[in-house]
């Protein structure tokens, strides 16, 4: 196959670029790949909301940027926060005009909603669905334009470089390009390879390397390690946000339900085992402390207590109110037993977001000639050590528009892919079936579990060296089996997490202070020198 545009990934950062250069080059085709079903991605799972300066008699660029900045602890570029929260606000209304509905008022306005960290009230929503909204009208918008081509379960294998002709790659390799990509069909199991003029990497995030996160379960971090293994620049991976508040049921692992910050924006109160409400010792925003600060409060007064768990308190407020802001919530708690105006939710912090990745430039290029990446998979310097609430969403609409605004410009003279009969088939020679499906999903048991434990909320030097000599001794044998075994998704999607497991944990040794969402007890002070950790 072969497509000018090619997509990868269909969640909000995909979809709006994918929609931009659709109507730019209305004869030209937009290939979009994705690993699952189209609707299956971390925006249809974000529930809070999108953060944009919208009151301008309350709040101002300056405050957004501001609290984006304080979030970061530091390592947020100034430029590129500037850019976002500017701009922003246009990305919002853009996606309103493509069909997305927020939450209004009875006057008509929208109902903004307020999270940890923000000094405003800025969080347009969609009850506690908002991403499954956004996610909803940028398919119906796609599904408009005919020259959007969309292939289901499709598991992009590699990115397509000089190495693949048989030439040398390293890092300092000058204009290392992007020609395309491997494929796997899940339905054919056929190995099949597309080229592409421009390719936008948009493959979401990494949080099913740890044991519990909030991340549907294809979040394998296969853009990030296909980056890493093509030789392009990855930074700041140690940056894991674990959010406070994943819904605590006994002996679940694995998909946590979120129960989103904007429950304590509406006044939600976390409560220990004693039923005291403790986040005053920690911070003076008590409840609404950036999310770094409150899920290590929390992982805290679990050890202390020795408990696997913490409570939110919603019982003072309204219950028809949270059942109109929060019915997903509502529901949910209801199906297990828990009557949120009577009894506390069980709650306990979960992976939810990588603040690092793909180093990408302030359009959207990574170091990669013709390859683009936007959304979690892509470390753009808006987060820093910590992303504030709600600026994901933001983050990469506007970055799919700046990408979409320097491939409009540069189409097609500055890209040049070489004939499709130029690059080699895959090449499956020598290999065989697995015999054992055990040998992998042993291997992904024993992942979850040195993440969790080793590398979680709070390190230290000798529990991220063990992790990292397990880490090898799981690279050697996948790498092994990889090479001898027919391609699966369950093999690649393993390989990929061993990856990004190894960057997280080389990045958190290579950091030696403690910021942001990297709290280390060998070293919790700050460094005076601020540096990006990029492998």
């Amino acid at each position: 196959m072969q497509t000018d545009f090619l997509v990868i990934g269909s969640g909000i950062a995909g979809l709006t670029y994918a929609v931009k250069v659709a109507e730019a080059f209305p004869d030209r085709e937009v290939l979009v790949l994705t690993k699952t079903v189209s609707d299956e991605t971390n925006t249809k799972y974000a529930q809070g909301g999108i953060a944009g300066v919208w009151d301008d008699e309350k709040d101002s660029f300056d405050k957004h940027i501001e609290d984006t900045l304080v979030a970061g602890d530091g390592l947020c570029k100034p430029e590129i926060v500037e850019i976002v929260v500017k701009e922003g606000p246009d990305r919002i209304r853009e996606i309103i005009e493509w069909g997305a509905e927020f939450d209004k008022a009875e006057d008509g306005d929208y109902r903004l909603g307020k999270e940890g960290g923000h000094s405003e009230n800025r969080i347009l929503h969609h009850k506690d669905v908002t991403g499954k909204e956004m996610e909803r009208a940028l398919l119906q918008k796609v599904a408009s334009l005919k020259n959007i081509r969309i292939l289901n379960h499709c598991f992009v294998l590699d990115i397509i470089t000089q190495h693949h002709f048989g030439y040398l790659i390293m890092k300092t390799t000058p204009d290392i390009t992007c020609y395309g990509v491997y494929i796997l069909d899940t339905a054919t199991k056929r190995v099949d390879k597309i080229i592409a003029t421009t390719t936008f990497l948009a493959a979401g995030g990494n949080g099913s390397v740890y044991r519990t996160t909030t991340n549907p379960a294809i979040a394998t971090g296969d853009g990030v390690a296909m980056v890493y293994r093509a030789k392009g620049r990855v930074e700041n991976m140690e940056f894991i946000q674990f959010h406070p508040t994943a819904l605590y049921e006994s002996g679940i692992k694995g998909h946590a339900f979120l129960i989103t910050e904007a429950v304590r924006g509406d006044g939600a109160i976390l409560r220990n085992a004693e039923g005291e409400a403790f986040m005053a010792r920690y911070d003076e925003r008590k409840d609404l402390a950036p999310r770094d600060i409150v899920a290590r409060a929390i992982d805290n007064e679990m050890k202390v207590a020795g408990t696997e768990n913490v409570y939110l308190d919603c019982r003072h407020m309204d219950l028809e109110k949270f059942r109109e802001h929060f019915p997903n919530i509502y529901e949910k708690c209801q199906s297990i037993g828990i009557d949120v105006a009577k009894d506390m939710i069980p709650v306990a912090p979960a992976a939810h977001y990588s603040c690092g990745g793909i180093q990408t430039d302030d359009f959207a290029q990574t170091s990669i000639r013709n390859l683009y990446a936007a959304g979690e998979c892509a470390s753009t310097g808006l987060h820093g050590a910590n992303r504030l609430a709600s600026n994901s969403l933001l983050e990469a609409m506007v970055f799919a528009h700046r990408a979409f605004l320097d491939v409009k410009d540069k189409f097609p003279d500055d890209f040049s892919p070489l004939p499709p009969e130029t690059i080699p088939d895959w090449n499956a020679k020598g290999t065989n079936n697995p015999r054992e499906m055990i040998l992998i999903t042993q291997s992904l048991k024993e992942l979850r579990l040195l993440m969790s434990d080793y590398v979680g909320i709070v390190r230290n030097n000798v529990r991220l060296q063990r992790a990292s000599r397990r880490l090898d001794l799981l690279h050697e044998e996948i790498e092994e089996l990889y090479r001898t075994s027919t391609i699966s998704p369950q093999l690649c999607e393993l390989r990929n997490m061993i990856t990004v497991g190894y960057l997280i944990v080389k990045s958190a040794q290579f950091r030696r202070e403690s910021r942001g969402l990297h709290f280390n007890t060998d070293f919790p002070e700050k460094s005076p020198l601020l540096q990006d950790i990029v492998l």
